[in-house]
């Protein structure tokens, strides 16, 4: 019995042991596969930031080639730069100018904040005005790094004579970092390509697959012409702001994704809101848009309202810190960014209230009243309190629009081809890369989708994992997909503002590249197939949307030219030797932004049009375009103490489509001299005396004296 009892010990002895050592060796092999799989993770994951620059650097690059080649910028004068950045881009570039220029940068910045020479006589604050934080910025990274090179004793740039030919005088020009204009540029450039690098890296998270990453940045690349200008204008805001957007959506995107995510997340989403406002004025209405798009995916129940809570604290933290940067730039107050904030805010503290009327028809027509009409009562009220009008014109234009009302200011707005409606060249070209194709095919199987969830959740017979991400109650409730509802939202409020004005649609065309990652989506596209018959069905359609997408690309290379304004050129070097340093311009928008950025010469209109006195002053100056008497466009320019106004001569007789003459512009305005035939300019060209004296002329532009008798 006791070597029975024993044996048996032994054999449960044994068995353990062996038990152990199964363990042990189960273990060890567990523990090889997750070291395995760990150390495979970390290669997708470089392998992910890899493409992820090389594809920012390729960005870069083609941003850069096709820069140069149009204007041959490497072998213009620095005049001939300056002069190739016309319009709001000069005047930007000018402040840029001044803060480099200036003894110290706390000088150059002290100039900008009481600036008297952009808005003469007047002092204004261009940094609070103009959103010049880039040019601050770049400021100070260009004194740095030319302190840096000086004390190193290290060369920054590169001169030599240029023979221009055409009787034209040889000039100097210098190529490197050291040259303002070339850093300048050159950091447009490079955070265009940063773009380009978390672009793809937001549609490899969208849709959960490499392939996603590679579709957006292609799809990108192959309508490049209709998602970006900056490798044609650089300095403009939209080239300094939009990247900071790509990076709100994608950290609004993860914090929608999240399942309970902390108001930490809102820190993030409030650097970049702030990131993105700083540089751009029309920032606002892109977040405005983003705030609705959140609000409807709260409205269908797909997240809850603590969700709404850490987005909205971002945006409005976000608003109110660049409302302090911009030394309370009241137009950030009276925005319907800020009204559309506060009354989302309001709905959503209200749902235990709406939640009393039971019929989710009704709470959601009821929700929607109240975020219509509490917007515009909240803005309309804000703007009374401030006595605020500099945003006026955006609702004259909309009603301009859509009715058949008109005045001096719409029109000037209207009649500029990048604010009328979206071309039908644009859809076209969408079409024909397949760009606009593949995103409908992605909304119809997302649609699908959801309606096919709305109705498992009406009959109960949702799958085990659709209900591990259904909560139907409570602040945290959630449906899934909820980030692509969001971005569905946001794609039909990116369509509306294209649709309407057509400069909208580099909101709008990125947008759709983005969209089009999910076509790589497993969640969405999974029925397809396996990964390697849904991926070989994704690697076909970018063979197909190849074929139109490379001819893009290669039309875009082949774009060549060399920059040449020598009329321009030539009056710009008379009024630098031939009048005095205070001597004050006035004349058409773009020019007066060149004069200002090349001859340093007080100016009284420019082509930063938002501000309400800005306008007026353009009015008056734009007087010599219309049917009034010399005596009175006289009076007009000496209301603002100009000495000398510049005769554009193509504006006097102009017209970009039907109704857009400068002259017509004017007959809205101006009913009392409507009959008369000769317009003020065509007499100042003619016959300026007495009233003016002709100092310049050549074959563009003539240059008036006002008689200040």
């Amino acid at each position: 019995m006791a070597a029975k009892k024993r044996h048996q010990n032994q054999n449960s002895s044994a068995n353990t042991e062996s038990s152990n050592s199964t363990r042990k060796k189960t273990t060890k092999r567990n523990d090889s596969k997750g070291e395995r799989g760990k150390s495979g993770d970390v290669l997708y994951k470089l392998f992910i930031a890899a493409l992820a620059i090389s594809v920012g650097y390729m960005h870069r690059n083609h941003v850069y080639g096709m820069f140069e080649r149009d204007k041959h910028f490497s072998h213009l004068s620095n005049l001939e730069r300056e002069l190739s950045f016309r319009t709001e881009m000069g005047l930007y570039f000018s402040y840029f100018k001044t803060i480099i220029e200036a003894p110290s940068f706390l000088d150059g910045l002290n100039e900008i904040m009481y600036d008297n020479i952009t808005e003469y006589p007047d002092t204004i604050n261009v940094l609070k005005r103009f959103n010049l934080y880039p040019e601050v910025a770049l400021g100070i990274g260009y004194r740095w790094y030319d302190s840096v090179m000086t004390s190193l004793n290290k060369p920054t740039k590169m001169c030599w004579t240029v023979n221009r030919g055409e009787g034209m005088s040889p000039v100097q020009s210098c190529e490197g970092l050291g040259e303002p204009s070339y850093f300048y540029v050159e950091a447009v450039f490079l955070l265009n390509g940063f773009m380009m690098s978390v672009f793809f890296l937001f549609g490899v998270y969208l849709s959960g697959s490499v392939y996603g990453g590679i579709l957006t940045v292609a799809s990108f690349f192959y309508n490049h012409g209709e998602c970006t200008r900056v490798q044609w204008t650089p300095p403009l805001r939209e080239s300094f702001a939009y990247p900071f957007l790509i990076i709100e959506m994608f950290l609004v995107t993860h914090t929608l994704r999240m399942k309970k995510p902390s108001y930490l997340h809102s820190i993030g989403i409030a650097i970049a809101v702030v990131s993105f406002m700083l540089p751009w004025q029309f920032a606002q209405f892109a977040l405005m848009t983003q705030g609705v798009a959140v609000f409807c995916t709260y409205v269908l129940g797909y997240i809850g309202s603590h969700k709404v809570k850490v987005i909205l604290t971002g945006l409005l933290s976000g608003l109110l810190v660049s409302y302090v940067l911009l030394f309370g730039n009241e137009m950030l107050l009276t925005s319907f960014f800020l009204s559309s904030l506060i009354s989302i805010i309001v709905i959503v503290s209200m749902e235990p209230f709406l939640n009393i009327l039971k019929f989710r028809v009704i709470i959601w027509a009821v929700q929607g009243i109240l975020l219509l009409f509490g917007t515009l009562g909240i803005k309309y009220l804000i703007s009374k309190a401030l006595n605020v009008t500099d945003d006026e014109h955006i609702g004259d234009i909309f009603r301009s629009k859509f009715s058949d009302f008109n005045n001096f200011h719409t029109m000037l707005y209207t009649c500029a081809p990048e604010f009328d409606f979206l071309a039908a060249e644009t859809y076209w070209k969408l079409l024909k890369t397949i760009l606009l194709p593949s995103v409908a095919v992605v909304v119809i199987v997302l649609a699908v989708k959801l309606l096919k969830l709305e109705y498992n959740l009406w009959r109960q017979t949702c799958t085990e994992e659709e209900e591990e991400d259904i909560v139907l109650e409570g602040e945290h409730r959630s449906k899934p997909h909820a980030e692509y509802v969001y971005h569905m939202f946001q794609l039909a409020a990116f369509t509306l503002m294209a649709v309407i004005i057509m400069r909208l649609k580099l909101f709008w065309t990125p947008h759709l590249c983005l969209m089009t990652s999910l076509l790589a989506s497993r969640k969405l596209f999974g029925w397809i197939g396996g990964k390697e018959k849904h991926y070989a069905v994704v690697t076909v359609l970018l063979a197909c949307m190849t074929i139109e997408g490379v001819q893009n690309i290669m039309h875009q290379w082949s774009i060549m030219g060399e920059y040449s304004n020598y009329p321009l050129e030539e009056m710009v070097e008379w009024i630098k030797v031939q009048t005095p340093k205070k001597a004050v311009f006035a004349g058409p928008m773009p020019t007066m932004a060149t004069i200002k950025l090349c001859t340093g010469r007080p100016i009284v209109n420019h082509p930063h049009y938002e501000d309400a006195g800005l306008r007026a002053r353009t009015m008056k100056v734009y007087s010599m375009f219309s049917k009034k008497p010399l005596s009175e466009v006289k009076q007009n320019l000496l209301d603002l103490k100009v000495d000398f106004v510049i005769l554009e001569n193509s504006w006097c007789v102009r017209k970009q489509k039907e109704g857009c003459g400068m002259a017509e512009i004017w007959d809205i305005e101006d009913q009392k001299n409507r009959h008369q035939t000769v317009q003020a300019c065509t007499k100042l060209r003619e016959r300026p005396e007495p009233h003016f004296s002709r100092v310049f002329r050549n074959d563009v532009y003539d240059v008036l004296k006002i008689s200040k008798w």
